[in-house]
């Protein structure tokens, strides 16, 4: 069984569209950059947070207890960033909002989500994490179309300020890389780390990071 240590509607709508069962058990910590944190260990680190948080909750014991397998959890953090080198997070509002699109507007911003798979056995736990990187290239929206947009509040909770897959796809002409892993999951490779790790357990090998 598969349990979602996140809250985020949309990680949950691709699990469930992937053909996933699995329980959400939200995670609570804090998301703060360290000093000198690059990009990919940033959410790398995230990810491995927030599985272990839930590995660390009562409800998530209470609930292997009913399950006649272990149960894994998966995390994911994602974070954009901006043509200048600058790691954005969700907006802290409406102004920080419009700041992060004109960072991103006219040119190629990068998307990376780091991703943390847990499985805790009877005498050990296993974390494995791995990160994807998509490129985005965003038009140049007018101020007046910016406000609008900000408007809708759609904004709000997105890493760099916009969902790919929201009103904001009307500025987005190209992407390389994973569509799902701008909208918050890359599903082929959360797909390939579970079983990959499914496979690791059976033979008794050591997980490994991957950085894709």
């Amino acid at each position: 069984m598969l349990v979602l240590a996140s809250a985020s509607p949309r990680r949950r709508d691709l699990l469930a569209q992937a053909g996933y069962a699995f329980k959400v058990i939200p995670a609570e910590i804090q998301e703060d950059l360290n000093p000198g944190e690059t990009p990919i260990g940033y959410v790398l680190r995230l990810a491995r947070e927030k599985v272990e948080a839930v590995a660390a909750l009562p409800d998530f014991k209470a609930f292997t207890q009913t399950q006649q397998e272990p149960a894994m959890i998966l995390g994911a953090d994602t974070t954009v960033v901006a043509p200048n080198g600058e790691i954005l997070a969700k907006p802290e509002d409406d102004a920080d909002a419009a700041r992060m699109l004109r960072l991103l507007a006219g040119a190629t911003h990068k998307v990376i989500t780091g991703v943390a798979l847990l499985a805790p056995t009877q005498t050990d736990t296993f974390t494995e994490v791995a990160a994807e990187v998509t490129y985005v290239t965003m038009l140049t929206p007018t101020e007046e179309e910016q406000a609008a947009y900000i408007a809708t509040g759609e904004p709000r909770g997105k890493a760099g300020a916009y969902g790919i897959q929201g009103q904001a796809a009307r500025w987005i002409p190209r992407i390389h890389g994973c569509y799902f892993n701008v909208v918050g999951l890359p599903l082929a490779l959360v797909a390939s780390m579970i079983e990959g790790l499914e496979l690791r357990l059976r033979a008794g090998v050591a997980p490994q990071v991957v950085v894709l």
